[in-house]
């Protein structure tokens, strides 16, 4: 008997663009089967268009896919192989099965039918094709895309192809290509496209961006590829929070969905915001300190007030990308109140506002406990519901409608933040600036 043969699996992006979801989808499943029969992660790099693969292409993909947790086996350059697709083309040409004209070397398709064994869709048969030739060496020398794919699948050892279902059609020039270089083809598997809300193709309008947009945007790794892990394959229990590490050992081929996955912003958003809450104080700090790095935002604040700022909006955050702003009353003073608060302003609590400024400047324990509790004594004293005082309160110190837990805020701010800003709004009002 024959050892069954080492798993192998490839991703084969084209460095003429930047790596957008459908690709970054396609690369995950790849690995995750990899990862999950002990088998081996081929990248492939299809750059065979030398006018049109730049090298910043390059780069951000590869940077992409480890942005996301994923790792290679082996990496390979197309551009770097053209002798081998000569060679095998000049072997086809010597056996007839290909022939020459205008310059250009054309592969001769002789078949009945093609039958294939898709992991997602089944047996798929094939008995015609569009046209009974088809180029393998084109004129200027450059080897075609199917020949090049045929080649490399069987010299690479791939066992089994995992790409979109928008290959199918070339599935079968692939196939009987192999068989006529006396290879054995390799088996497939293709996965649904992704889908708009409205049904159609993904589109930028809907989320058709590349990696480094999300990336930009303030999505973390792992919950983008905990999503796309989603989008066509679903596990047996209802379980929806999986890590790189959980899901590359119940990962089946079987269980992806032959029917495209509808993309949704909004689960995109849910998923992530989880994966912010979920993080540790330190490790969100950290992130987001390398994110604001990055684009130039970080603020200038020690690295404990840095984190303390953090813990008052971790509850808050959809994305990275949200923390400057909302956070913006904590690094910068206030250049004015928000029109939102305008309703708020209407009501003149000068009174009450400046006897808990009062209280607030004779508190020596500035904790979020003590700071509650003479707020409580306040709205009391005065007879009024809470919310009388915890707007226009939140209005002095934000500038703002909303934002996170008052009195959290206010601790983190500092008393003498919290008075002078108080002070603000009491002038604004026209009353009397208090003094401590």
């Amino acid at each position: 008997m024959h050892p069954h043969p080492k798993t192998k699996v490839r991703f084969a992006p084209s460095p003429t663009g930047f790596l957008h979801i459908g690709g970054a989808r396609t690369c995950l499943f790849n690995w995750l089967y990899a990862r999950r029969m002990n088998g081996e992660f081929l990248l492939r790099i299809e750059d065979t268009d030398l006018s049109r693969s730049k090298q910043e292409y390059l780069e951000e993909i590869l940077e992409s896919i480890r942005w996301l947790g994923l790792d290679w086996d082996q990496l390979h350059h197309q551009s770097q192989r053209f002798e081998v697709y000569r060679e095998h083309a000049q072997a086809l040409l010597k056996e007839d099965r290909a022939f020459e004209k205008e310059g250009a070397v054309f592969f001769r398709y002789e078949f009945d039918e093609v039958r294939i064994r898709d992991h997602i869709r089944g047996e798929i048969t094939f008995t015609e094709l569009p046209r009974p030739e088809e180029v393998i060496i084109k004129s200027d020398g450059s080897p075609a895309y199917n020949f090049c794919c045929a080649v490399d699948d069987a010299l690479m050892g791939i066992t089994c192809v995992i790409r979109g279902e928008d290959h199918i059609s070339n599935t079968p020039k692939q196939v009987l290509m192999c068989q006529a270089m006396g290879f054995t083809a390799p088996e497939y598997a293709h996965v649904p496209l992704i889908l708009s809300p409205d049904g159609g193709r993904l589109s930028k309008r809907f989320g058709a961006t590349s990696l480094r947009e999300y990336r930009k945007q303030g999505y973390l790794p792992d919950a983008l590829a905990n999503y796309l892990l989603l989008l066509g394959w679903s596990p047996k229990n209802d379980q929806e929070i999986f890590s790189l590490d959980e899901a590359r050992k119940i990962f089946e081929l079987s269980a992806v969905n032959r029917t495209g996955a509808v993309f949704s912003l909004e689960k995109l958003n849910w998923m992530n915001g989880e994966y912010v809450r979920n993080k540790s104080l330190e490790d969100l700090t950290e992130t987001l300190r390398r994110y604001l790095k990055e684009r130039k935002q970080l603020p200038e604040a020690s690295p404990e007030y840095f984190a303390q700022v953090v813990s008052l909006f971790r509850e808050r955050l959809v994305t990275l990308a949200e923390f400057p702003e909302k956070a913006r009353f904590c690094f910068s003073e206030l250049d004015g109140y928000s029109p939102e608060a305008g309703e708020i302003l209407r009501e003149n609590r000068t009174p009450l506002l400046k006897d808990l400024r009062n209280t607030l400047a004779q508190l020596h324990d500035f904790s979020a406990e003590h700071i509650e509790a003479e707020f409580r004594k306040t709205v009391k004293a005065h007879g009024v519901k809470a919310k009388i005082l915890v707007h226009p309160t939140r209005v002095a110190l934000t500038g703002g409608k909303t934002g996170p837990g008052l009195f959290e805020t206010m601790h983190v701010l500092g008393k003498t933040t919290v008075l002078n800003r108080i002070d603000d709004l009491l002038r604004y009002w026209g009353g009397e600036q208090t003094d401590d």
